[in-house]
């Protein structure tokens, strides 16, 4: 045991001895020197500075630096930091690193600087020696497009960003704001005395060691071409104008960076913008917005993108491009093959800066969301997309609207949604006068667009249209429609008030259908038994005498009813497998699922308005934007094929929605409607009766119709056919028929069916 217990000594004395002999601070101030002593003894200036030792001893003085706060007491400067800060040893580097002497001698400060920052945990953000620094290090990055720093510049302004987001009091000391000058002077110099009075008095190495490194530092001033910072006035930032700071502040920094050809790069100083916006914090918002021109730049950048995308484009293939993810997009660009068609890397360059936008939006307070939308909304939505949409060129207006249209395809933060929203449609809330041209100048636009003498002009502006009611916000669907139909005046004023006998309703209906027998365009479409030989989903139920409210239909009157309008010799699905009703059904409740789980949050009504309560002063108007698909829909014979596929598929989007009025409507067949005024089944009626009457004018029509839509569907090569818009029209209006079907079906709750 005496013999272990020797051997356990021996050992532990092994172990002590190893621990380090030298004078951390000695060390740290021989190595300054060192570097120092490169510019005071060496003549060539064409070595880079990475096969010199300063980025040895660089890295040597932070090893101290590091090793020495390990070991000190909590909130207590060691004397190597201490050093660092009383004799400006970043002042110092950040003058040799802007005059590049010796060449790379900038990544080497700013690779300096980073690990400083990172690694040190003590505040040091906050001392005038460091701040003061740093802010003259930041208006050197970003400046050059593709410069050799790139990397270590944005490495550096990560950590300033993630400094910031843990404290965003620091944010004073780093952003050089004109408000902000006589608040900096007493900090500065308070921070300086913090820094001062937090460290032990100047040992006497360090202090022998100052005119040496004033000698240096006027070396390195020569070199950068300005004078040396001064002992006692360094505290005073110099005032400057927000425009002058918007060209060399953290912000802008990071902007130029974003565009650089390095994927790695961009995203890098992207995500730092997020660090820096997603301070939550009022006061760092407010000051954001205040002192910085973060949303002008922003701004300015989409701006510029957007002009980047050339105007020779074919509208065709902007609408081969998908969403995108501004992430996963930076990361491909590096791998990505030549683009498929000219114009496409400048397209989806516009696109990841919306996307990014967008992700901003989310990101930022929301004061500072509010700023940047407003900002977007006020310098590229009126300044630059409003006259382009209103412009004569065809051609330019038709690539403006696919592009509005993607864009909005993009956006999902509801700050940028709203203003899009407001963009597009105004704020007007009052139900509409016919041919009101002025109330909203670029939504009338918008909508006669939607019926204009271009087909191409035509679809876009739907689909743009179609987009928007895709989207989660109370505003478009009430604007487009909802404001003309909340006093249901499309209703016919009878003298019972409320409920309504339902044995009167079904008269109604009943007398309906004998005026279509009647019809000269019904006449020898359904032989003897009227609709009987129509196809039918859901049985007839029998009339019931029983009270019910007006306008609740029930769901097999208005399914059966959409099934029934279309005469037996226009249908032709049921020759075609796979192509019934029912595959309108799943697509149609997952819709119904989309528009509910938002629309629940605008408090809509559960119940119809009761009619007594609705007494109009004027005659019904059903708003501008229904009165143009209404209007295509009476031409749906005509159009072409795409265009009707868009018509009929902005209705559907509207028919989902669970707004009372809007369902009756829109999809209750048994309505009474006032003089005057007209509903989508009417309308459709009408359209089934220039059907019948051209039917009896084309010959084996039924044979054609099925060749045609076996054309369609890819069973049949593509022929030339007689009345063939024609018969491409009825095709689509036979499926259009079945999908509100299906609407109606998957609107109604279960047990009702």
């Amino acid at each position: 045991m005496e013999v272990f217990s020797k051997l356990t000594s021996l050992f532990q004395q092994a172990l002590e001895t190893r621990e380090p002999s030298v004078n951390l601070h000695d060390s740290f101030v021989e190595h300054w020197k060192g570097i120092t002593n490169y510019y005071i003894e060496t003549s060539d200036e064409t070595t880079p500075a990475k096969q010199t030792d300063i980025p040895w001893r660089l890295k040597q003085m932070l090893d101290i630096l590091i090793y020495e706060e390990q070991h000190q007491e909590v909130e207590e400067t060691g004397p190597c930091m201490e050093y660092l800060l009383q004799h400006k040893l970043l002042e110092t580097l950040g003058t040799l690193g802007k005059a590049q002497y010796p060449p790379g001698m900038n990544q080497q400060v700013l690779i300096f600087f980073t690990k400083l920052l990172g690694q040190i945990q003590q505040p040091m953000l906050h001392i005038i020696n460091v701040y003061r620094p740093i802010q003259k290090l930041i208006r050197q990055c970003g400046i050059l497009p593709g410069s050799q720093s790139e990397k270590e510049e944005v490495q550096f302004l990560y950590v300033i960003c993630n400094k910031l987001k843990q404290d965003p009091y620091l944010l004073n000391y780093i952003l050089e704001a004109k408000s902000e000058v006589g608040k900096q002077r007493h900090n500065s110099t308070s921070g300086d005395e913090d820094g001062r009075h937090s460290a032990a008095k100047p040992s006497t190495a360090a202090a022998s060691s100052l005119s040496q490194l004033s000698d240096c530092t006027a070396l390195g001033s020569r070199a950068a071409g300005y004078a040396g910072p001064s002992s006692g006035t360094q505290a005073r930032p110099a005032s400057c104008s927000l425009a002058h700071k918007a060209d060399t502040n953290l912000v802008q920094a990071l902007i130029n960076l974003s565009k650089s050809q390095k994927s790695k790069i961009a995203l890098k100083s992207c995500e730092a913008l997020l660090l820096l916006v997603g301070i939550p914090k009022e006061e760092t918002a407010s000051y954001l917005i205040e002192n910085t021109a973060l949303c002008q730049l922003v701004t300015d950048r989409l701006c510029e993108l957007y002009s980047q995308v050339p105007t020779s484009i074919d509208p065709a293939d902007i609408e081969t491009v998908e969403r995108v993810n501004w992430r996963g997009q930076f990361s491909k660009r590096c791998t990505e093959e030549a683009a498929v068609f000219p114009g496409r890397e400048h397209l989806e360059a516009f696109l990841l800066w919306v996307d990014y936008c967008d992700h901003l939006l989310k990101e930022a307070h929301r004061s500072l969301a509010s700023s940047l939308a407003k900002a977007i909304h006020q310098r590229w939505l009126i300044a630059v997309i409003q006259p382009q949409l209103l412009q004569m060129s065809e051609i330019g207006m038709l690539i403006t609207t696919i592009l509005l249209t993607l864009v909005v395809r993009q956006i999902s933060s509801p700050v940028m949604l709203g203003e899009v929203v407001f963009f597009l449609l105004g704020n007007q809330k009052e139900p509409e006068l016919p041919m009101d041209s002025e109330s909203h100048a670029l939504r009338y636009h918008l909508i006669e667009h939607c019926d204009h003498i271009s087909d191409e002009i035509s679809v876009a502006t739907l689909r743009l249209f179609e987009q928007l009611l895709q989207k989660p916000h109370e505003h478009i669907i009430f604007n487009l429609v909802l404001r003309n139909l909340e006093l249901r005046s499309y209703i016919a004023h009878s003298s019972a008030c409320g409920l309504e006998d339902r044995h009167a309703v079904a008269h109604e209906q009943l007398d309906d259908t004998e005026e279509l027998e009647e019809d000269p365009f019904f006449t020898g479409m359904y032989p003897e038994s009227g609709f009987q030989g129509s196809e039918q989903l859901l049985s007839l139920p029998p009339r019931e005498t029983a009270v019910r409210p007006a306008g609740n239909t029930g769901v097999n009157d208005i399914v059966n009813s959409f099934l029934c309008l279309v005469p037996q010799e226009a249908k032709t699905s049921q020759n075609v497998l796979e192509s019934g009703y029912d595959t309108y059904v799943h697509d149609a409740h997952t819709l119904f699922q989309d528009c509910t789980s938002y629309s629940l949050e605008w408090g809509w009504p559960q119940e119809l308005r009761p009619l007594e309560s609705s007494t109009p002063d004027s005659d019904f108007y059903e708003g501008h934007f229904l009165k143009v698909l209404f209007d295509r829909i009476t031409r749906i014979l005509d159009q072409p094929y795409e265009l009707n596929l868009q018509i009929t598929s902005v209705v559907s989007k509207l028919a989902v929605f669970s707004h009372p009025h809007l369902h009756e409507y829109l999809l209750d067949p048994y309505i009474n409607l006032a003089p005057g005024s007209r509903s989508l089944f009417s309308v459709l009626v009408r359209v089934i009766g220039d059907l019948m009457q051209r039917i009896q004018h084309i010959p084996n029509f039924t044979g054609k119709l099925l060749l045609v839509r076996e054309q369609l569907i890819g069973l049949e090569p593509e022929a030339m056919t007689d009345h063939l818009t024609l018969l491409k029209g009825v095709t689509v209006l036979e499926e259009f028929c079945k999908e509100l079907a299906a609407i109606a079906f998957v609107k109604y709750p279960v047990e009702e069916h």
